[in-house]
């Protein structure tokens, strides 16, 4: 009789050596520090393997990558060879991730997982030169991890034949299948046979997102170890009520007193990334940005150094929030409130993995209560917004000037004689008492220096007329010029003057 836990203990997880698993396979598990499986790839690997297609649905950090990787290389395993020949090593298996961040780490996976094997790999994706990318693929290579866009150009290049290839997974796929992708998806997806596997991945699936996806699935089963857009339960969520202002403040604050030696602050959008990411730094806090306008280099170099320690606050946009997977983050901070309900439960799936514990912020100002009410909705919980005490140890400012219908401010005069008893005085110059005479605000005039310009005006008694009114000679009216300007004097018609 086998002996059963007793009641209340944890069940132990199912071990990987318990799956019909290649031994290459099980040593680079191993090599990872992996023993047990997690739900999700307890319930998704023997489906895999079993050639069925699923749509997988897990809070993030659970897994979801070892839960399609593992199967895929264990059913390519047949292919595998040591042959130098590109043609013996053509695409099996595609994997789209729609993020540039997410198709790297996706990629390391699949070689961690498969380094004990003679099975090749590689990503491609936008951002950097094509001309690497293409010498690999024209090597051949059994798994290629690819961002749709990149995909297409090497398609079209013809440096990428995926006429072989017998598994797809998307990675994400409630954001593969959105509006933005989609158009990308269904060309890359009509340059593949019909006959495959297609294997859906994600932490949220909309309804819309789960009839999109079943008309590109062969009779898919669910799976789902959680509430769906279930956020983690290890993961402390506070929202807090504030000023647009206040939000930095605020955070500083949270990093101070609850001793956060790392945290990744979201924003919205792309330049407020990098004017947040300025001010911390003048803050005295190690800040990098991440976002889109940056170069891939510039990106992995920044998520480099975060993992490493040597930032303490990365300031990105939502090509952060999926599927990154950064060891023992302890805080998660929303600067701006997603303007997409999913994303948030992205956004707070980078802290608390792996089980253990985080804190996700969350910053709300008067506009976002919509926004609020969306998330409420999505992840079917009450959300208490609480108002944040703020530590007010900024400088203080002088005080202001006092009008003169206000009571002045006094200070205590210096110690004089005894004989004389101390007198207030005013602490500005400005707070004074002032004696408003009515001789003050009375119009001025000004004394006429001269006489004659006070007297009316009297018309002349002289009857001579005006000089532009007396007749020329001839009773012709003299033409009226000024007294400096002399007669036109009369020329001879040979010197070409007029007729007399």
């Amino acid at each position: 009789m086998t002996d059963l836990p007793p009641e209340g203990a944890p069940i132990p997880a199912p071990r990987f050596d318990t799956l019909p698993l290649d031994p290459k396979l099980l040593r680079a598990v191993a090599d990872s520090g992996y023993t047990g499986m997690t739900p999700i790839q307890a319930k998704a690997i023997p489906l895999v393997l079993a050639g069925r297609d699923i749509m997988g649905a897990a809070q993030t950090g659970t897994g979801k990558t070892a839960a399609f990787t593992i199967p895929l290389l264990q059913k390519m395993l047949r292919h595998e060879n040591a042959s130098m020949s590109p043609a013996r090593h053509p695409v099996r298996a595609l994997v789209l991730a729609p993020t540039r961040e997410l198709a790297d780490q996706v990629a390391n996976n699949v070689k961690t997982y498969a380094k004990h094997t003679q099975l090749r790999s590689t990503v491609v994706f936008g951002g950097i030169d094509m001309k690497p990318q293409t010498l690999v693929l024209k090597g051949g290579v059994e798994v290629l991890i690819a961002t749709p866009g990149r995909l297409l150009d090497h398609i079209e290049a013809k440096n990428a034949i995926l006429n072989q290839v017998e598994y797809v997974v998307l990675d994400e796929a409630d954001r593969m299948l959105d509006i933005g992708f989609l158009p990308d998806l269904q060309r890359i997806l009509a340059y593949l046979p019909k006959t495959r596997q297609t294997l859906l991945f994600s932490a949220t699936f909309s309804p819309e997102i789960k009839k999109l996806a079943s008309s590109y699935l062969q009779d898919p089963l669910l799976v789902e170890v959680a509430r769906p857009n279930a956020t983690a339960t290890n993961v402390e969520q506070r929202f807090y009520s504030t000023t647009d202002d206040d939000k930095r403040a605020v955070i500083r604050q949270i990093l101070k007193k609850r001793e956060l030696s790392q945290a990744i602050i979201f924003v919205n959008s792309k330049l407020g990334a990098a004017r947040l990411a300025r001010t911390f730094e003048r803050d005295g806090l190690k800040t990098q940005a991440l976002h889109g306008d940056k170069s891939q280099d510039e990106r992995l170099k920044a998520l480099a150094a975060f993992k490493a320690g040597e930032v303490d606050l990365l300031v990105a946009t939502d090509v952060a929030a999926r599927g990154l997977d950064i060891a023992d983050l302890p805080a998660v901070f929303n600067f701006d409130v997603p303007f997409n309900a999913e994303d948030y439960v992205h956004r707070i799936g980078r802290t608390g993995r792996a089980g253990a514990s985080g804190l996700a912020v969350t910053l709300v100002t008067r506009d976002d209560n919509r926004l609020v009410a969306d998330i409420e909705k999505l992840i079917k919980k009450p959300i208490e917004i609480e108002p944040f005490e703020l530590e007010d140890d900024r400088p203080r400012r002088a005080p202001r000037r006092q009008f003169d219908d206000e009571p002045a401010r006094v200070a205590p005069a210096a110690p004089a004689a005894a004989e004389r008893a101390p007198e207030p005085v005013a602490e500005y110059a400005s707070d004074r008492p002032r004696e408003r005479s009515p001789e003050r605000y009375a119009p001025r005039r000004q004394a006429s220096s001269d006489p004659f310009f006070d007297k009316p005006y009297e018309a002349r008694a002289s009857d001579e007329p005006p000089s532009w009114e007396k007749s020329a000679p001839g009773g012709t009216p003299s033409p009226s010029r000024a007294p400096n300007i002399r007669a036109k004097r009369k020329v001879a018609s040979l010197l070409g003057g007029g007729r007399g």
